[in-house]
């Protein structure tokens, strides 16, 4: 679409009108004597005043925080931080004085807003086929990353965070809630029974909550009080933003509502937002997990009793009920289903699923599920797009020296190989033939090595472990995590330290319990099956390794030499 200052008013109140529509839609619709959840318990301290900075912790933000430059900055990032000793007092004194009063900075509070098409193949000329990404001055960054890290603090102190979200959360991740969701399916799949796992769809959530409503969440579930609350009173108030496109902008125009898209903030405000939904979801005993926004639930369905589908279906139409009292969409048309399990018996719930059209494969958090749960449409996805790059590498690769090669091998092929590749664990070594395939192209085009010649000498001297021990590798990084409390609650929950009834020569060494399971397919497949047994069968002296990084180190030789003995 060409840039102009009118265009970038259109986007301006284009934007603004969906968010007012969406708002004004609900509001009509809310209902004063819903059922409410059960008010969650208080905490037992409160947060009433930050510490202030000082200058260590200084430099630390702002050497976390990333480098990149808004519209609003001065001078560029990269220079201001390559500058920051000469004016660190004069920082210091600002985001200080910001949290000692309570009031964010007024000139932190403009957003420059730039459309982004939300996929290459749409319609550039439609305006809700654009996303608005929001840029915020580097010095709200510094004042927002210093609040983030003290409330980080609380939050994990107090156990306020919802156990089943995963978004932006230290430890946490798209990889650590899928494995929890597939180790559930893959065990109901396991016991014979059927899974219907539900993806709900939210129609411009974070734009659309509601500050007050978002506030007395802080006061009265979170335990903010005193200067706390007032800083974030006045973070989330008077908030403006405009549209920037090229050269050109639209004028400015006031945010009511909704939390600041692009902020550091924002995301963990949105999760304390949702907080109440987790208990909505409890009381009809419906497994969930949430990441941010996309929120996913599942239940466990035998064939001869298909009373949990009801329940699901009353779940959901409560969470629908709960979202418009909260200010949020819940958009049932683009809210999938995805049943789990044999065909014959899936055949006999579509019936039961009122207002909803089954697919057979769902995109979950860039994973595709299919109703197998063998992940074979995922896998010719990762191989389909991964040679699309390697192509467009190979036709550069004359002009690149090998360590440029390397590293756009890692950008595009290996991000792609390796992304959620936990989920593979225990699948036939077919299953798994043309991903190894996509390494081995990889790895001729970066040497190029004919392809007559064998590759395992390729790869053994390029020190990449195949997709195989990859898989291995990120399964046992994930357990050593969480048999030492670095992972995540749930995954720690599902791992069970081995304890022999009388003393043996086993006890102490450092082993897990691994369950029985009915089938190789899917049971052996599972993470609390298919973690154990690679953990025991490592060596006592790996899994006793004393940090991560040496953990890993160790990890890596002892695969490779398994790899390639």
């Amino acid at each position: 679409m060409p840039s102009s200052n009118a265009a970038c008013e259109d986007f301006a109140d284009h934007f603004m009108g969906k968010i007012n529509a969406i708002r004004s839609n609900i509001s009509s619709m809310q209902n004063t004597d819903l059922n409410r959840p059960p008010a969650l318990s208080l905490p037992e301290e409160t947060l009433g005043s930050f510490v202030l900075v000082d200058a260590e912790m200084l430099g630390r933000v702002v050497s976390q925080v990333n480098t990149t430059t808004c519209l609003l900055d001065p001078i560029p990032t990269s220079l201001f931080k390559t500058f920051y000793g000469f004016f660190e007092s004069e920082l210091l004194n600002i985001v200080n004085c910001s949290l000692q009063t309570g009031v964010f900075p007024s000139a932190c509070k403009t957003a420059v807003v730039r459309p982004l098409l939300k996929k290459s193949q749409l319609d550039p000329k439609n305006l809700d086929n654009y996303r608005p990404v929001s840029n915020l001055p580097f010095l709200s960054k510094i004042i927002e990353k210093s609040v983030a890290t003290q409330l980080h603090e609380f939050l994990n102190a107090q156990k306020i965070l919802e156990k089943y979200q995963s978004g932006f959360r230290k430890s946490h991740s798209t990889e650590t809630a899928l494995l929890k969701i597939v180790n559930d399916l893959r065990l109901n799949y396991d016991s014979q029974k059927l899974s219907v796992l539900v993806l709900l769809d939210l129609s411009a959530a974070f734009d659309t909550v509601d500050h007050q409503i978002l506030l007395d969440r802080l006061s009265s579930l979170v335990g903010l009080s005193g200067n706390v609350l007032k800083w974030f009173y006045s973070y989330l108030t008077d908030r403006h933003f405009y549209v920037s496109m090229d050269m050109c902008s639209s004028g400015i125009h006031e945010i009511s509502c909704g939390v600041p898209q692009g902020s550091i903030l924002g995301p963990i405000l949105f999760n304390l937002y949702m907080l109440p939904l987790g208990e909505v979801i409890r009381r009809h005993g419906v497994d969930f997990h949430s990441y941010a926004d996309d929120t996913q639930l599942y239940i466990a369905v035998s064939p001869d009793d298909l009373e949990p589908v009801n329940t699901l279906l009353n779940c959901i139409l409560d969470i629908k009920l709960w979202m418009a009292e909260n200010f949020l969409k819940l958009n049932q048309d683009k809210t999938e289903v995805l049943i789990i399990g044999s065909e014959d018996k899936r055949e006999m719930i579509l019936p039961h699923l009122h207002n909803f059209k089954p697919s057979q494969c769902v995109r979950n958090l860039g994973v595709l599920f299919d109703s197998e749960l063998n992940f074979i449409p995922h896998i010719k996805n990762v191989v389909k797009t991964g040679f699309y790059h390697l192509k467009n590498i190979a036709r550069v690769r004359p002009f690149l020296s090998l360590a440029s090669t390397e590293v756009l091998m890692h950008a595009f092929i290996f991000n792609r190989l390796d992304y959620c590749n936990a989920l593979l664990s225990g699948l036939p070594k077919k299953s798994l033939s043309n991903l190894q395939l996509l390494q081995n192209s990889a790895a001729r085009v970066l040497t190029r090595t004919r392809g007559r010649e064998h590759i395992t000498p390729v790869l053994k001297s390029l020190h990449w472990l195949p997709v195989r021990f990859r898989i291995d590798f990120k399964i046992l990084l994930m357990v050593y995590k969480c048999f030492y409390g670095l992972g995540p609650s749930y995954l720690n929950d599902i791992l069970l330290k081995y304890e022999p009834s009388r003393t043996l020569r086993s006890s102490g060494t450092g082993l897990l319990v691994v369950p029985k399971v009915r089938t190789k397919t899917y049971g052996e497949a599972s993470f609390c099956h298919h973690g154990p047994r690679l953990w025991n069968g490592l060596p006592e002296s790996l899994r006793a390794a004393e940090t991560v990084e040496v953990f890993k180190k160790r990890l890596k030789t002892h695969l490779f030499n398994l790899a390639f003995s």
